[in-house]
């Protein structure tokens, strides 16, 4: 054999580089075309056939939203839901699929919320309950329980959207190709009925005014001009029960997501940092016990601090300390050393210590808000913080029961008990005790804002209607320009009863002068 010239072998190196590079090149292309460990499993398979059922409550929902949507917020939400609900509900059921106990809490939970826009004309509490009522819809359809897959399971109605339109196109082709017959009839009895409905609707209405106005409130007016608008809530509703009914037929499955646990640290390593934060907690609290023994007084002479400083700053402070806590508390958790049951009672005994010593600090927190609301007053931010402190001491309670009880059920009770604040949070109509404080301040101090009371919604209007002459009319001013007499189904509890209260009393400005009752302690208003 003769050796190889000096080409030959530049030509086999090159040839070997090529080689290298084509199982590179596969290899890449392969770990691309595989999804990512964390979503092996998560996809959901093949979804079921559509039913007729579904394709009616998804027409119903499309219709419905079309007719009641888009002239205000109240019932019209609810309805719109009851048949999008339905129509998930029969895709479920033909996916085989078996109502669980939380499945009925998460879907009976996001209805509950929707009662919140028919009974609060307030806009922030209806924007947090539609809100959640979505997360929990979502929910619903996927039945999550492990943290991520509550977490995402959430938002998981919105991968259905693209999907679902060409889920129920493709059951809508299959049954319209495989029925034909039965079609026909069904077009002809909707077009006979809508026929009679219009013309002895028509007749019935030119015989009787009553019954005339009768109809006219009960039924969406429509006209020409409303076409293209009505087109496009026809399609949101449309392709919102798709959305939906396609999640309850084929949900992602978000819990067989596989997160990497954290790596475990020694005893040593991970308690003393907690060990040293709950020392803190504990300085804290003594001193907030001396404080309470020894009166304001004393902080007055420590600190040189007015009342409402030291009230306001205390509040924020602890606010972010406490949510601060809950993190920590999440790192803990996933950090924490595992190696048998004496780990295990450390990090019980440490985490316990601190969930114990911040329901303290939680308890610090509202009572400043207290002496300060005392002092100046009661507002919507004050008011919110308040309840989120709140439900933060909720969250830290559940997390001291999951460490006696196990933790299976936290991400759940967490999710679930988030929803059912955000329902008593509208419920208790926040701009409603807002006004019914600062008229009963007024009455017992004679101060009052009236440039805040003012931005309140129609829920104030039965607490301020209470006020004296002119407070009552300056009050007034701003809420009964923006309040409308809508039709029943998108006007609130609270936007009808305030009509009924300014036509049983109406506005009179003549001889007002609303500059004359300025605010007192306006500069406290607001923060």
């Amino acid at each position: 054999m003769q050796p190889q010239s000096a080409l030959q072998r530049r030509q086999q190196e090159q040839w070997q580089q090529w080689q290298a590079h084509q199982h590179w090149q596969q290899q890449r292309q392969q770990k691309l075309a595989q999804p990512p460990a964390w979503r092996a499993g998560v996809r959901p398979g093949p979804p079921a056939k559509v039913r007729a059922a579904s394709l009616w409550a998804v027409l119903a929902t499309a219709l419905l939203s079309a007719l009641f949507l888009g002239e205000g917020l109240g019932l019209n939400l609810l309805i719109v839901a009851v048949p999008a609900a339905l129509a998930a509900y029969f895709a479920a059921q033909a996916a085989g699929r078996r109502i669980r106990p939380w499945t009925l809490v998460w879907g009976l939970g996001g209805l509950a919320l929707l009662v919140v826009p028919a009974l609060r004309d307030a806009g922030w509490p209806t924007f947090l309950a539609v809100a959640s009522a979505l997360a929990l819809g979502s929910l619903a359809l996927h039945g999550s329980r492990t943290w991520f897959g509550v977490l995402v399971g959430s938002l998981g109605i919105w991968g259905s959207v693209i999907p679902g339109i060409g889920w129920g196109w493709k059951g809508l082709r299959e049954r319209a190709g495989g029925s034909r017959d039965r079609w026909g009839p069904v077009l002809r009895t909707v077009a006979v009925a809508a026929v009679l409905l219009v013309v002895f609707g028509a007749l019935f209405v030119s015989a009787d005014a009553a019954f005339a106005e009768l109809l006219g409130n009960l039924v969406p007016e429509v006209s020409v001009s409303d076409g293209p608008w009505r087109i496009l809530l026809f399609g949101l509703g449309l392709v919102g029960a798709l959305a939906a009914a396609r999640a309850a037929a084929a949900p992602h499955q978000w819990d067989k997501a596989r997160i990497a646990p954290g790596r475990a640290r020694g005893r040593m390593e991970w308690a003393l940092p907690l060990v040293v934060l709950n020392l803190l907690f504990a300085a804290f609290i003594a001193v907030q016990l001396t404080v309470l023994i020894g009166g304001y007084e004393k902080v007055f002479e420590e600190t040189r601090l007015s009342y409402s400083e030291y009230a306001r700053q205390g509040f924020w402070q602890l606010l972010w300390a406490t949510v601060l806590t809950l993190v920590v508390i999440a790192f803990a958790k996933r950090w924490a050393p595992r190696g048998g049951t004496r780990d295990r009672t450390l990090v019980r005994s440490v985490l316990g210590v601190l969930c114990l010593l911040t329901l303290v600090v939680v308890a610090s927190a509202l009572s400043r808000m207290y002496l300060y609301v005392d002092e100046y007053g009661l507002t919507r931010l004050r008011i919110s913080v308040a309840a989120m402190e709140l439900w933060l001491g909720l969250v830290i309670v559940l997390i001291m029961a999951a460490g006696v009880f196990g933790a299976r059920w936290l991400p759940r009770a967490i999710a679930g008990s988030a929803g059912a604040a955000v329902l008593a949070f509208g419920l208790m109509s926040p701009d409603a005790l807002v006004a019914e404080r600062n008229v009963q301040r007024f009455t017992d101090h004679g101060t009052i804002d009236i440039e805040y009371l003012r931005d309140l919604s129609a829920d104030a209007v039965p607490a301020l209607n209470g006020l004296p002459e002119p407070q009552r009319t300056c009050a007034l001013l701003g809420i009964a320009d923006s309040v409308e007499d809508g039709p029943w189904y998108a006007t609130s509890i609270g936007e009808r009863r305030a009509l009924d209260l300014l036509a049983e009393r109406p506005i009179d400005t003549r001889g007002v002068d609303c500059r004359n009752t300025g605010p007192a302690n306006s500069g406290e208003y607001g923060r």
